[in-house]
């Protein structure tokens, strides 16, 4: 199922007239009704903020759900990914869509940042730093991870990846229950 249909069928699956969801996610009709038709690319935040009205992960906008019972296999390329709107940070899903538990990887470009400002959710996350030196910063504090250093977290807690660094980052990301 392609993109812009399961964002449709998750709307209609709701209950939801396409002027609803535009509202409450901040959107006007006008773009939801091209993101249904495929005729834009939504930015990151565009994506999340439909995700969140409609009340399900992120990821889960771009692939049908999957039997729980069965086991599945995610192959390299087979991978969804996903980037900011300013390009500095773009994740792959390495997990399946459905599932308890999201697993990303993360890429984050020298000098780039996740978000412009920090932000919060209803999950808890584990970031284990693969490549680089990543910076995650809350609203109360900065936190620095190299190589084979992890951060367990409440995502409750307002926060944002950083890299100060004149390098690429590259992490995973763990996430139960999958973010919005």
């Amino acid at each position: 199922m392609s993109f812009p249909l399961r964002v449709r069928r998750l709307r209609q699956a709701k209950g939801l007239k396409a002027k609803e969801l535009a509202g409450s996610a901040g959107i006007s009709a006008s773009m939801l009704s091209q993101v249904e038709r495929g005729l834009v690319d939504p930015s990151l935040e565009t994506l999340r903020q439909i995700a969140q009205v409609l009340d399900v992960p992120l990821f889960e906008l771009f692939v049908p759900e999957v039997d729980r019972e069965q086991m599945h296999v995610m192959r390299v390329g087979d991978e969804m990914t996903i980037t900011t709107r300013s390009g500095d940070m773009k994740y792959r899903r390495k997990s399946t869509v459905g599932m308890q538990l999201e697993v990303l990887a993360g890429e984050l470009l020298p000098g780039g940042v996740s978000r412009e400002t920090v932000w919060s959710h209803e999950a808890e996350e584990c970031i284990v730093v693969t490549r680089g030196r990543l910076v995650i910063e809350t609203d109360r504090e900065r936190l620095e991870l190299a190589k084979g250093d992890s951060c367990h977290f409440n995502s409750r807690i307002p926060h944002r990846f950083v890299n100060d660094t004149k390098e690429g980052v590259e992490f995973i990301v763990s996430v139960t229950p999958p973010s919005h």
